[in-house]
């Protein structure tokens, strides 16, 4: 289990993040199509995960803006953005803010919280996952990870684009 915050209340998860040089866990998410993909769907990329509560909050909302406008033109990868919402809202919610560069999945019916350490077991979101980055190589390997500690706050931007320039 991880401690986290939601403004300053600890909460935690049901487990740990991948480690950095394992192999990634499979997962099953769901696309806009309602259309189920897994890692081997993005054989051959890099999978920035761009995991958050929900798209329906700001600071989701924003990390969601950011990683479609700045990672979007790296080589050879494709950013998805992972979150408990159901597909018809992720999709909505995509066109409204014209963001292209990403992918929504939904975990509705996944075991991905679980399987990456991130489903909150305590406090008001319980059920939902927590906000992280991870970063996937080609040979879906695990490159970077990072449990953002306070869940109203955004992720290192600059840490995570830097890591994925150097893969």
């Amino acid at each position: 289990m991880t401690e986290i915050t939601l403004q300053g209340k600890v909460m935690q998860t049901g487990g740990e993040l991948p480690v950095v040089g394992a192999s990634a866990p499979d997962f099953s998410l769901v696309n806009h199509k309602l259309q189920t993909v897994n890692l081997s769907t993005f054989e051959g990329k890099v999978k920035l995960l761009n995991v958050v509560p929900s798209l329906d909050t700001p600071v989701c909302a924003a990390s969601a803006r950011r990683f479609n406008e700045k990672a979007a033109g790296l080589k050879n990868t494709v950013i998805l953005n992972i979150s408990a919402d159901l597909p018809f809202a992720q999709d909505r919610f995509c066109k409204q803010e014209g963001l292209k560069n990403i992918i929504p999945l939904s975990g509705f019916r996944s075991s991905f919280a679980v399987d990456y350490g991130l489903e909150m077991t305590t406090g008001i979101l319980l059920g939902l996952m927590a906000r992280a980055v991870l970063i996937i190589d080609e040979q879906n390997k695990v490159r970077y990870t990072q449990l953002v500690s306070e869940i109203t706050a955004e992720p290192d931007y600059k840490e995570v684009l830097e890591t994925l320039r150097q893969i």
